[in-house]
């Protein structure tokens, strides 16, 4: 009698279990198709913000950061954001509209600030920029600019409702279509001077 008692009771951890096991795998499944990603998310979520102290190492001739340590930089955080947004692997397809609006120079910390402001079906854009910051006085200042979009691997990725809520994110969010014209033209133009260039080795030309 104890045997069976203690065999039912078995039985009925073993199904507590296998039940519990479905609903892990059922949840990392939903998770992984992105269920999820149907929801509403803030440009704040999204958020990505890296500091660097400018050394002297990162300076070029001018005695100003190299612009393209800059750029690997923006990338590397704008990637985050990408990141935040579609829970997905992404890769960078482009990066347009970029402004030096003031050099960064020894001493002077940079901090670069991106979220995403809009999305199509498998690519996302992600606005970046950059507060410089005199660590001698405390001015801050606008140092930089630019726009990175983004694309999915994953087919399947389903992206949520993107929303913005703060007077920057809103005005930026509500240029995105703009935006994405553009781009489409310069895409256009892009393929058009692609197609005209030679491939041959330049000393047989």
């Amino acid at each position: 009698m104890v045997f069976r008692q203690h065999g039912e009771l078995f039985a009925i951890y073993c199904h507590t279990l296998i039940a519990l096991d479905i609903k892990h795998l059922c949840y990392n499944k939903i998770k992984k198709e992105g269920v999820y990603m149907s929801e509403t998310i803030s440009c704040r979520q999204t958020l990505a913000v890296t500091s660097h102290r400018v050394l002297a190492s990162d300076l070029n001739e001018h005695e100003t950061v190299y612009g393209g340590a800059l750029l690997a930089l923006l990338d590397g955080t704008a990637s985050i954001s990408a990141s935040r947004f579609a829970r997905s692997q992404c890769v960078t397809a482009a990066l347009d509209q970029v402004n030096f609006i003031e050099p960064f120079v020894l001493n002077d910390s940079l901090c670069i600030e991106s979220y995403v402001t809009g999305h199509g079906k498998r690519s996302l854009e992600v606005f970046v920029k950059v507060i410089g910051e005199h660590l001698d006085t405390g001015e801050r200042f606008l140092g930089m600019t630019a726009f990175l979009t983004f694309v999915v691997l994953d087919k399947k990725v389903t992206f949520p409702e993107l929303n913005a809520e703060t007077p920057e994110e809103k005005s930026l969010c509500a240029d995105f279509q703009k935006r994405k014209t553009y781009r489409r033209q310069k895409i256009a133009e892009q393929k058009k001077l692609q197609a005209s260039l030679s491939l041959d080795f330049p000393w047989y030309s």
